[in-house]
């Protein structure tokens, strides 16, 4: 059965930092393509950063520049670094795992494994 359990959200100012670790189990990361997708309640959901398995990676352009998506494989586990965060940032923070697709560049996670989120709140 796969896991996949988020945790590192919280409440900071503008121009904090945090980093949302996201620790999968039943599956090896190292074989999947992964990201993080954000979503407030009534809205639609975002694809914030994508990483496919040979490391390369895209941002949605909202976060291009200030958050970084990495993996640490031997600890099976999901990084999202957020960094200058804006009160738009604000929001539940999901990772996913499934396939990916990558195109003209940009890869395309068709997420299969959800977690249960993680809320992030940016005051100003």
């Amino acid at each position: 059965q796969v896991h996949l359990v988020e945790s590192g959200g919280g409440s900071v100012q503008a121009g904090g930092s945090l980093r949302l670790s996201c620790v999968v189990s039943g599956l090896p990361l190292s074989s999947y393509c992964a990201g993080w997708i954000r979503q407030n309640p009534g809205e639609g959901r975002e694809g914030v950063a994508s990483t496919d398995v040979d490391g390369d990676t895209t941002f949605s352009d909202s976060v291009k520049g200030r958050f970084t998506i990495f993996r640490d494989n031997a600890k099976n586990t999901l990084y999202l670094q957020m960094n200058n965060l804006k009160p738009e940032d604000t929001s539940i923070y999901y990772c996913a795992t499934g396939n990916c697709t990558v195109l003209n560049g940009i890869v395309h996670l068709t997420p299969r494994y959800w977690g249960q989120g993680t809320q992030v709140a940016v005051s100003a």
